[in-house]
């Protein structure tokens, strides 16, 4: 594209502007000696007066609606975390209902801080790079995807929840389609990276992990026992969960199908397309085998370093 569009930067409801120009009447009057006097001064205002220019905003902005979008998937995204966290309603005859809504209170800040950002950054990564190619570009949440993920967490124990999406209007070509798709998922990788020292250095400042419950073996650990808070297995799990939100959210996102990313990036060129995913995939697989685990990584440095 020749040039950054500035419609990029209105930030509206809708992509398209509100403002609708009309052509004026032109008003004539005839004199009693019959001469027709036309009066060209509203005309001449249409063409002359330039279009009002809506508010102009920065790249980071987000609109009143945008943000309530956010907040609303945010929420549904870390209650239905938490219900997976304390293994849904199967959890009460394990924990005990008492224990069970403690744990789920518990869970739910634990997940926001570790995978609230993975969601949050993902969705904003689309809308910086869209906005940097001239579109109008803002998240919009899915409320029946939304819904649904909250339900199956809630009587199954685990998460599949579709919270919305970047809504993109713009004229792009397939490339830049492709930047805005890679967008997300490579920031999702960007926050892995940086979570490695990030949290080997919360965890170590911290001692964490000398006085938490956790488990490499276990899904979550216990931050709960003889009535009192351990919060060291809560900051450790915000690690382990961080690590691993972004690597699945990210390889999620780059299945080619349907609406996510893979299938943009794709589109636009295989050779970007294998080497994400791949580069999503390898860690997952290792993960979900047990080559590897974030919690005994994070140990490892936390070793390493402090001793």
């Amino acid at each position: 594209m020749a040039g950054r569009d500035s419609r990029a930067d209105i930030i509206d409801e809708s992509p398209f502007s509100n403002i609708k120009q009309k052509i004026p009447r032109v008003h004539s009057t005839t004199s009693n000696d019959g001469t027709i006097h036309i009066n060209l001064g509203k005309v001449n205002s249409f063409f002359n007066n330039k279009k009002p220019k809506p508010e102009q905003t920065k790249i980071w902005h987000f609109s009143e609606i945008e943000k309530s979008n956010l907040k609303l998937a945010t929420g549904a995204f870390t209650l239905g975390l938490g219900f997976m966290a304390v293994r849904g309603i199967s959890g009460i005859s394990n924990l005990g209902l008492e224990t069970w809504v403690i744990s789920l209170l518990l869970s739910m800040p634990v997940m926001l801080l570790a995978v609230g950002p993975a969601f949050l950054l993902h969705e904003i990564g689309h809308k910086i790079v869209a906005k940097k190619n001239g579109c109008w570009a803002e998240f919009r949440a899915d409320p029946k995807g939304l819904q649904f993920g909250v339900i199956i967490s809630f009587f199954l124990g685990f998460l599949f929840m579709a919270p919305g999406a970047v809504m993109v209007a713009g004229l792009v070509t397939r490339r830049q389609n492709g930047h805005i798709a890679v967008a997300g998922p490579l920031t999702n990788l960007g926050l892995f990276l940086i979570g490695i020292p990030l949290w080997v250095l919360i965890l170590g400042l911290t001692g964490a992990f000398d006085n938490s419950t956790f488990n490499s073996g276990m899904m979550i650990s216990t931050y709960l026992i003889d009535g009192n808070i351990v919060w060291q297995s809560m900051l450790v799990d915000a690690g382990v969960w961080w690590l691993s939100a972004n690597l699945i959210l990210g390889l999620f996102n780059m299945i080619p199908f349907g609406p996510l990313d893979g299938l943009k990036v794709k589109d636009w060129s295989e050779p970007a397309f294998y080497t994400v995913f791949i580069i999503f995939l390898i860690p997952v697989f290792g993960m979900f085998f047990g080559f590897w685990s974030p919690g005994a990584l994070l140990y490892s440095g936390v070793d390493m370093i402090f001793g």
